[in-house]
């Protein structure tokens, strides 16, 4: 059902690291799934117990299909998420029901793939994946993607973990390097083990630096990764003499210190109305940003960092106020709020959305 919330069933689940897990999804009756682009993502809605309404997340597709065309399945390899050392913020909602609740059978509501943050799988120039983490995920898509369509421009793959127990989908990309001569990469371990040897090429923390001596050269430079990460390989990338015109980027993770606040004088709901959508509904603490809470009530705001980095979801406040979570490093325009990284300041709000 294009557009909606449609159903799809977990064929299996599998440990891929420490901290990651992946879960392939089909459509129930087995029939194929609606095609994507390397690097879209996939929404997901929830019904975890306890919470007031359904959950929605996004996960990159973490798989692409040989041969390109409408899927059997869609992959998420989700992390689960810890709760972060000194802030007022609780483990991963989703994240944790994922791994500890939803198995073999289970179904999960989801809308079709979305998402700009896409590999050129057709360019000449080179393309070159830059990750840490869990931002593995889309790169694997377009390191994939690129071996299916015999992508003419060479591929670099660049990615840093912390040692062979946290690097997810390592296997994979070897095997996909061996098979796909256009495939080159560079494995950093922060902290590797003995049983790690032969693993990875270099040791320490993957920065811009490495990335220029590894591709010297003019490419488009595609980047994934938690907040910091992201934020200093950006900064230093251009300092290198990359314009910004070749770097395309995804933010995983929670960002940045918590933002200067006014107080809300115990706001704990709000009314927000939805002025373009016809909608209004009851928003609780529970629903977290305006971006989830407006994604559960079935719209599709634009959205890619979730962050407040990219600026994608710049929303324009038609009345009312909001606080935000963390601090942009996007710019806002005036009278536009972050529906990523903002909640309800005053009792109303109005949006043009």
């Amino acid at each position: 059902m294009a557009g909606g919330w449609h159903p799809l069933q977990v064929a299996r689940t599998i440990r891929e690291s420490e901290e990651v897990m992946s879960f392939v999804l089909m459509a129930p009756d087995g029939s194929p799934l609606a095609p994507y682009q390397p690097g879209q993502h996939l929404p997901i809605r929830l019904h975890i117990p306890g919470s007031a309404r359904p959950v929605v997340r996004t996960y990159s597709l973490s798989d692409y299909p040989a041969p390109a065309g409408r899927p059997s399945h869609y992959r998420l390899s989700v992390k689960r998420e810890p709760a972060p050392k000194g802030q007022p913020v609780p483990p991963g909602l989703a994240s944790g029901y994922l791994h500890d609740h939803v198995s073999a059978g289970v179904l999960v509501e989801a809308r079709d793939p979305a998402g700009g943050f896409v590999l050129d799988v057709h360019g000449q120039r080179p393309a070159v994946l830059i990750s840490n983490g869990i931002g593995i995920t889309p790169m694997v898509a377009m390191a994939k993607a690129a071996a299916v369509h015999h992508r003419p421009g060479p591929v670099w793959f660049i990615h840093g973990s912390r040692n062979g127990r946290y690097h997810a989908l390592r296997e994979e990309i070897e095997q996909l390097v061996a098979s796909f001569p256009a495939l080159q990469h560079h494995i950093v371990y922060s902290r590797p083990e003995p049983g790690d040897v032969g693993n990875y090429q270099s040791e320490g923390h993957l920065d811009a630096s490495l990335v220029r001596r590894l591709v010297p050269g003019d490419a488009d430079f595609y980047i994934c990764g938690s907040p910091v990460f992201l934020e200093a390989m950006l900064s230093g990338l251009k300092q290198l003499g990359v314009p910004e015109s070749s770097l395309f980027f995804e933010m995983f993770g929670r960002a940045g210190p918590m933002a200067a606040q006014t107080p809300t004088m115990g706001l704990t709901s709000a009314e927000v109305v939805f002025a373009r959508s016809d909608l209004s509904a009851v928003w609780s603490e529970a629903d977290g940003t305006l971006l989830e809470f407006a994604e559960a009530q079935g719209l599709e705001p634009p959205s890619s960092c979730r962050a407040g980095v990219s600026g994608t979801c710049a929303c324009r406040l038609v009345d009312g106020e909001v606080n935000t979570t963390v601090a942009p490093t996007a710019t806002v325009p005036e009278g536009h709020g972050l529906l990523c990284i903002s909640r309800p300041r005053s009792k109303r709000i109005t949006l043009d959305l």
